[in-house]
This record gives C-alpha cells, structure tokens and sequence, in this order.
C-alpha cells in the first residue's frame, strides 16, 4: 500500500487471504516517495514467492503501475478512496496503464474483490484453493437465498 492511511482498506484483503489460507506480505511503499523501494519490492517479488501482488493506493495512485513495470506478475490495483476526487482519480490511475503493462484493477475501495481475484489467479494451479473459492460461493449463494426467504416470510408474500 502507498501509505498507511491505508490500512483499513487493504486490511480486508488480508482478511481473505488469510481466511482463505493464502500466505502474504503486507508493506508500505509509495511509488513517488519510495519509488527505489517500490521497484526493488518489485523486481524481487518472484524470489520472494509470491505469485500475485495486490497494490492499493489513492489520489494520484501510480504504486500498481510501478509495480507492473518492474515484475511479469500479475498486479492487482486497489484504486482507494482519498482526496478531493473520492477515488475517481485513483481508479484512472490504476486503470489507465499503456500497453503490454497490464494492470487488473478492482473497484475503488476493493480490497475484498482484489483477495478474491488473487485467489483465483492461484486457483489456476492450486486445486485447494479452487475448492475453497466453491465453497465461498456457495456459502454466499445459501446466504443470500435464507436472506431472500426470511423477507418473504416477513411481508407475507
């Protein structure tokens, strides 16, 4: 993450990978402000083991796109709310990356989705995840199924 302010935000992927067993790092590294540290982290992420790299930041929100052009990885861009543009410049930000410099990018503020979409990254060759990610989906659809059931029951209908 850029900064951490924030914490709050990336904290919810860390949530899911945990929950889904996934082993991660967590840093701070501003792309503007620590751009040898952001391209270091970069450049050696694949020694390290990672296979994925969620990066969230906001306002001018370069940290996935540096990151990206130092690694073949997959990077993952969390645009965050901040700012006087809510987000909207974060999200142009990540999203805007020029060719042959793919970035995935999530919804402003998603954390969440981005976890998800590491996971199913890594779901391509590891079938536990795969099973875990079924098995999220299904608790969700059951989930949401009782929800649609107890409001019928409420209003009667």
């Amino acid at each position: 993450m850029g900064s951490d302010s924030d914490l709050p935000v990336m904290e919810k992927a860390a949530n899911v990978l945990k929950e889904m067993g996934v082993p991660y790092e967590m840093d701070i590294s501003s792309a503007h402000r620590l751009p040898d540290k952001t391209a270091e982290y970069a450049r050696t992420a694949r020694d390290r083991g990672l296979a994925v790299i969620i990066a969230g930041a906001g306002m001018a929100a370069h940290l996935a796109g540096v990151i990206a052009s130092h690694t073949t990885l997959p990077v993952i861009g969390v645009p965050l709310k901040s700012g006087a543009l809510d987000g909207i410049d974060a999200l142009y930000s990540t999203v805007q990356m020029p060719p042959g410099i793919p970035v995935a990018t999530v919804a402003i503020d998603g954390a969440v989705n981005a976890a998800y979409l590491a996971c199913e990254i890594l779901a391509v060759t590891d079938s536990e995840i795969a099973k875990l990610l079924e098995e999220k989906r299904k608790e969700a659809r059951s989930l949401l199924e009782e929800k649609s059931r107890k409001l019928k029951e409420e209003r009667g209908l």
